[in-house]
């Protein structure tokens, strides 16, 4: 088999630390990183902002050309452009939060954001984070990981980035608002998420930062050592069904 730059596949619901995860995983072990949710982000954000109704899949499709992901000062794709203008703070608004999910879910968006995602992993030696890379993106990612915690710990871990009170009503919302975004990611129709049947399984509840992460370069340090698959599906997976 020809040895081919591993692609990591990096799945996890919402919260679950696979961005800040990734990114240092990525960095850890000189790998490029690219958090996939942000292309949902951006069209959210397009869609909250002209007004398109997040369930209309020819306008949701159209604006995809629009949206494009730039690298950080560290090499990660971890920018954000919407006719070259840089929105990356925009894209992380409440609102985004609460309504990305129900763009997500819609298929013909999914596939229409099949290639791009799977075009930024076709080099290898990169980290891909979101819901559906092991499963439909990147099915034959080299290395497959599935991050998760309890909704009750990524609830702990956001209301303590916003310095809530963890047991007021606005950590009791957030929560709430996980396990709503959790609903809707497990139960949508097409790329549901789930964890690859091969994928490498980290509960990170009671871990800390560091721990999660050197858990995953652990990972990928094994699997530098076995044959790094195709990174792309053929095209007759495509279907429609991403």
């Amino acid at each position: 088999m020809t040895l081919l730059p591993l692609v990591v596949a990096l799945d996890g619901p919402a919260s679950s630390g696979k961005s800040s995860v990734g990114a240092a995983a990525a960095q850890a072990v000189g790998f490029r990183f690219c958090d996939t949710g942000l292309l949902y982000r951006a069209i959210t954000w397009l869609v909250l902002l002209r007004g398109i109704d997040p369930a209309d899949p020819v306008g949701l499709v159209a604006l995809v050309g629009e949206v494009e992901l730039a690298a950080d000062e560290f090499g990660r794709l971890a920018r954000v452009l919407v006719d070259g203008q840089d929105v990356t703070d925009l894209v992380h608004a409440p609102e985004v939060d609460r309504r990305v999910s129900e763009v997500a879910r819609v298929g013909e968006l999914r596939a229409a954001l099949l290639q791009r995602q799977r075009a930024i992993a076709s080099g290898g030696r990169i980290v891909v984070a979101g819901r559906d890379i092991g499963t439909v993106v990147l099915p034959h990612a080299g290395l497959k990981v599935f991050l998760d915690a309890s909704a009750e710990e990524r609830g702990r871990r956001r209301a303590e980035e916003r310095d809530l009170d963890p047991d007021g009503p606005e950590a009791r919302a957030v929560l709430a608002e996980l396990q709503r975004r959790d609903d809707l990611d497990r139960n949508r129709p097409v790329a549901p998420l789930r964890p690859a049947p091969d994928a490498i399984h980290i509960v990170t509840d009671g871990n800390t930062f560091e721990q999660t992460v050197a858990a995953v370069v652990a990972a990928i340090h094994r699997a530098g050592d076995i044959p790094a698959r195709v990174a792309t599906a053929p095209a007759a997976d495509d279907g429609g069904r991403a």
